[in-house]
């Protein structure tokens, strides 16, 4: 199997990956992809749109690429010859196939680039043809889907290729800034000026099983540094775990994954405030004073119960689906908070939770729910996109804090929950918060400025641990089950303060004595307090979470004190 999957006559081909001699019809019928060993090889880019487009939906551009020569560059051959023996080999006009079509059924423009031509170079006939699909995009109000397969810009046409780079980047920026859609599919591979710009800018980045990615090829990186570099270095995989890409994504189920991506965030009426909702579909959850009174203590202990039911368990069982979104594009992906796209009764929006786990390992694994500062940027990073596409926000708050360790006080900690405090403020899209378990300190309040702030029975959200507080104002911790009575950190105490707008029932016992129960409470919580705010315009909404948060100030305080 050669690196270029060919169009040959040969019956048999031999992967480059395992050396496996295969039939070709077989290789063909699983797109590709060697059986053996899952060698992912190059495709032409008629082959790649056949494989994500619907059947008979690509209309390619109604613009042919100029045929440019604007240095008279000349090399062993001048480049005009190079263009006519890459056109004769490639049967394309250039590096790049545009057009529109349906994936899945949802409509966007398309860009697929295809490396057999000048090694998917980015020259400006190229950067002109993928600026006419993102115009054409934004004329039609439709995503932008690009699929980038590049050695980087070309050199042949000296800065000219570079000011490419630019010149996409500003037609994507004209989508973000009325909410379009752009989607990247990274393939092998995507080096250099691609990388460097609309590869790697678009609103959602994903990468083909087997893609590699990078600024500077590894070959340039091993002469300028001199270093041996890590295995898997620059892999799909190695993008994943450092926070530079939302998924990885094995060919097969690609075609499946942007049609749920793009289904999620095509824009409709019922995604945007100031649409009209339907009515919801049960009833509200308790207020404060129906919730049974238990012991703050009791409490603590039964928020931090391992079989609690977890973030990834409420998107399992609470909503109708969720794809999940990776990394925070400044180099790492935080394991404690998780986010992504989900359904909800019929209407996407974007979930963002801290995630904690049942097990030891699970719970090692996640950091017990303590967001790095990656984590935090994370969930700012899908906020942000959430806003630009009109999705409401969800998110699920259960960490007994943002973590405390030395490499997240080197990366920022305290300015990363700061600016997820300051963006949730102003964000021009409802945002619904339940907390869950533990709601602990400034790492609850990055995810929870919220216009409603729902707590399950169960739960404590308080600005310091009991065994905190204990050791800094009691003779030691012993005194935790004091400090937490005299914290108010219990959901009916906080509903009383106004923290807290409503009080979600656990079964009898608490939410891990039946997760089900409780998937089907904060479901109904959820709608009952989401669909109102889908009709209250957007200026309106703002103002009335800052109003919301302005009401505790010192003077407000006191009254509620006095109250008590």
């Amino acid at each position: 199997m050669t690196a270029t999957a060919p169009s040959g006559e040969s019956l048999w081909s031999r992967c480059d990956g395992c050396a496996a001699l295969l039939y070709r019809k077989r290789l063909r019928r699983n797109l590709d992809v060697c059986p053996e060993c899952g060698l992912h090889a190059r495709l032409a880019a008629p082959e790649r749109v056949s494989q994500l487009a619907d059947p008979g939906s690509f209309r390619p551009l109604p613009d042919r690429a100029v045929e440019v020569d604007p240095i008279g560059f000349v090399d062993v051959l001048p480049y005009p010859h190079r263009l006519a023996a890459a056109r004769a080999d490639t049967g394309l006009a250039e590096a790049v196939l545009c057009g529109t079509a349906t994936i899945g059924g949802s409509r966007c423009a398309l860009a697929v680039m295809d490396f057999r031509f000048l090694g998917g170079s980015l020259g400006c006939a190229v950067g002109e043809l993928i600026t006419r699909t993102a115009e054409q995009a934004l004329e039609l109000d439709i995503a932008l889907v690009l699929v980038t397969a590049s050695g980087g810009a070309r050199m042949q046409e000296g800065a000219l290729s570079l000011m490419q780079m630019a010149t996409v980047s500003q037609a994507m920026a004209a989508l973000r800034e009325v909410g379009l859609l752009t989607v990247s599919v990274l393939t092998d591979p995507t080096y250099g000026g691609v990388a460097a710009s609309f590869a790697t800018s678009a609103d959602l980045v994903l990468a083909e099983s087997g893609t590699r990615m990078g600024f500077a090829g590894p070959r340039v990186i091993r002469q300028v540094t001199g270093r041996t570099l890590p295995e898997g270095f620059q892999t799909a995989e190695f993008l994943l775990r450092h926070g530079q890409i939302d998924m990885v994504v094995p060919r097969h189920a690609l075609r499946a994954r942007l049609a749920t991506l793009l289904a999620a965030t095509r824009r409709r009426a019922t995604n945007r405030p100031g649409a009209t909702a339907p009515p919801p579909e049960a009833a509200r959850p308790m207020p404060a004073s129906r919730a049974p009174a238990r012991d703050a203590w009791e409490t603590v202990r039964l928020a931090r119960h391992p079989g609690r039911p977890t973030t990834l368990d409420y998107l399992e069982t609470t909503f109708d689906g969720f794809t999940e979104l990776h990394g925070d594009r400044l180099g790492g992906d935080c394991p404690a908070v998780v986010g992504g796209v989900a359904r909800l009764d019929g209407r996407h929006l974007m979930v963002i939770g801290h995630q904690k786990g049942h097990t030891t390992a699970e719970l090692a694994a996640r950091n017990f729910g303590m967001a790095t500062p990656a984590g935090h940027r994370k969930a700012l990073r899908l906020m942000r996109l959430a806003a630009r596409l009109g999705l409401p926000v969800v998110t699920l708050v259960d960490t007994p804090g943002a973590d405390p360790g030395v490499e997240a006080e080197e990366h920022g900690q305290a300015a990363a929950i700061a600016e997820n405090i300051l963006t949730l403020s102003v964000l021009p899209t409802p945002v619904v918060t339940v907390v869950t378990g533990e709601g602990g300190s400034g790492g609850a309040l990055a995810l929870a400025v919220a216009d409603r702030v729902l707590m399950l029975q169960h739960a404590v959200y308080s600005v310091i641990s009991p065994e905190g507080c204990a050791a800094i104002l009691w003779p030691g911790r012993t005194a935790a089950p004091q400090a937490a009575r005299a914290l108010r950190l219990t959901a009916p105490d906080l509903c009383r303060l106004g923290v807290v707008d409503e009080v979600v029932p656990e079964p009898d016992g608490s939410a891990a004595d039946d997760p089900e129960a409780t998937a089907r409470a904060v479901r109904q919580a959820l709608l009952a307090n989401l669909l109102p705010l889908l009709d209250v315009p957007t200026v309106t909404l703002v103002q009335r979470r800052r109003r919301r948060f302005r009401r505790f100030g010192a003077a407000r305080a006191g009254v509620r004190a006095g109250a008590r």
